[in-house]
């Protein structure tokens, strides 16, 4: 299936410069496979090796603590395909399960023998424990689950339409009728899917929705255990959270209750950081932090101790809430509130296309789902979603608006309306035109 990020990795490639790519994200986002893709394509030798296969096995490069040792194994695993740097590509994926190999990248690289790449499941917090990062002979590119438009493109719509859609986008414009009802349907698809590309290809190949929530659960389980692997002490702590997240979304606030998560009184986030942070910066769950004082750049403004969760993927999100059965979401009952699945939807859209999470906390005006920096006018840009008909109805946004101090020029709130329309400086939209909000 198609991945944006494959033209970056195929023109970083080509560039052939003296770095080496590192692909990180969160397990089953398609990294092996795109760069698997890639990389055989364009290299007449590619030579694939995962270290965390090798870890749980041979061990073979645990004592690969140079580069002599590191080519000795390598020869060993592939010497018939070793040729020289411009036909050889040597992958190495899982790298963080050896962090040693990490800081060796520079070496390799000094070196020139051959053409690296990397991935990482994990990678972020590896790189945060690290303390010999290669700066200068790597570049990382995060990657997230399939984005909407990249779900449209897997469902063969033409690229002609997501170009029309895009237009209407630019010029505040709603789209036709029929094709808008097309989109809403491929949304509530996607709700049921989410991103994970074989979470897509299973249900475009068999659409069998109960091996669909079997597959989802079982990655739920693996994410909320891989834990685990990396921080044992912690282990009961993060899964503890991660699988308190979809009833936290339940809530009024929306934020993992903290005594909830050891049944203490007297906790406070801080003293859960180690935990959060390993659920952030392994890619399994998306960080939104409160701001009060919405000023640009918002990353001025951050109050980490009112941080909300989100599940990486709203698929996993729908098969924790509903598991099989999606009436709720395909039949859009009225008597089930899809709050938390729209939010996620829009949480997963916004990080996707570079943008980072903020959402304004004000006890006396209230909360607004989003905040995200507009490079284009230096200012904040706040987003309200709402699954409802009573799309209109946002006092904490227009508070928040009403407030000239904070030089914020408009207000963006996405429904399932097709409508768009622009009132008291609120604009409001088809909720999948959030595709179109890019931080570049």
């Amino acid at each position: 299936m198609k991945r944006k990020i494959e033209s970056h990795i195929e023109n970083f490639i080509k560039s052939s410069p003296h770095k080496v790519l590192i692909i990180e994200g969160a397990r089953q986002v398609g990294k092996s496979y795109i760069i698997r893709e890639v990389g055989s394509r364009i290299f007449k030798n590619f030579i694939e090796i995962n270290l965390l296969d090798d870890l749980n096995s041979d061990r073979n490069f645990e004592t690969a603590t140079n580069t002599k040792s590191f080519y000795t194994q390598l020869g060993i695993i592939a010497g018939d395909k070793l040729g020289s740097k411009e036909d050889t590509l040597v992958f190495l994926d899982e790298i963080q399960a050896y962090p040693h190999l990490l800081t060796m990248l520079k070496f390799l690289v000094q070196e020139n023998r051959y053409t690296y790449i990397a991935s990482g499941s994990s990678l972020g917090v590896t790189l945060r424990k690290s303390i010999s990062i290669p700066i200068g002979s790597i570049e990382i590119e995060r990657m997230y689950p399939m984005d909407f438009e990249e779900f449209l493109w897997a469902n063969g719509v033409n690229t002609f339409v997501i170009d029309e859609m895009r237009d209407c986008f630019s010029k505040n414009e709603p789209i036709d009728e029929k094709i808008h009802n097309q989109i809403l349907n491929h949304l509530r698809n996607y709700l049921i899917t989410g991103g994970l590309p074989d979470m897509i290809k299973n249900f475009l190949t068999n659409y069998n929705v109960v091996q669909l929530r079997k597959l989802q659960r079982d990655i739920n389980t693996f994410y909320a255990e891989d834990a685990s692997q990396y921080d044992i002490q912690n282990k009961l702590k993060i899964m503890r959270i991660y699988e308190n997240i979809p009833s936290a979304m339940g809530n009024k606030k929306k934020r993992v209750v903290v005594q909830d998560i050891d049944g203490k009184r007297g906790k406070t986030m801080a003293d859960y950081n180690d935990e959060f942070d390993y659920l952030v910066f392994s890619g399994i769950t998306l960080q939104v932090n409160a701001i009060s004082n919405p000023k640009f750049p918002l990353i001025e403004s951050v109050r980490k101790s009112l941080t909300k969760l989100y599940l990486n993927d709203v698929g996993l999100l729908t098969e924790k809430l509903y598991y099989k059965n999606t009436n709720a979401i395909l039949k859009d009952e009225r008597s089930i509130n899809l709050g938390a699945v729209y939010e996620t939807f829009v949480a997963m859209e916004l990080v996707a296309h570079g943008n980072k999470l903020f959402y304004y906390d004000n006890k006396q005006n209230g909360e607004v789902d989003y905040l995200i920096d507009d490079y284009n006018t230096l200012s904040v840009l706040p987003i309200e979603v709402k699954s409802g008909r009573d799309y209109t109805i946002h006092s904490a946004l227009n508070n928040l608006l009403k407030n000239s101090e904070y030089g914020i020029k408009k207000g963006l709130v996405l429904s399932n309306a097709r409508s768009v329309t622009i009132k008291d400086n609120v604009t409001y939209m088809p909720i999948y035109y959030v595709m179109f909000l890019s931080s570049e």
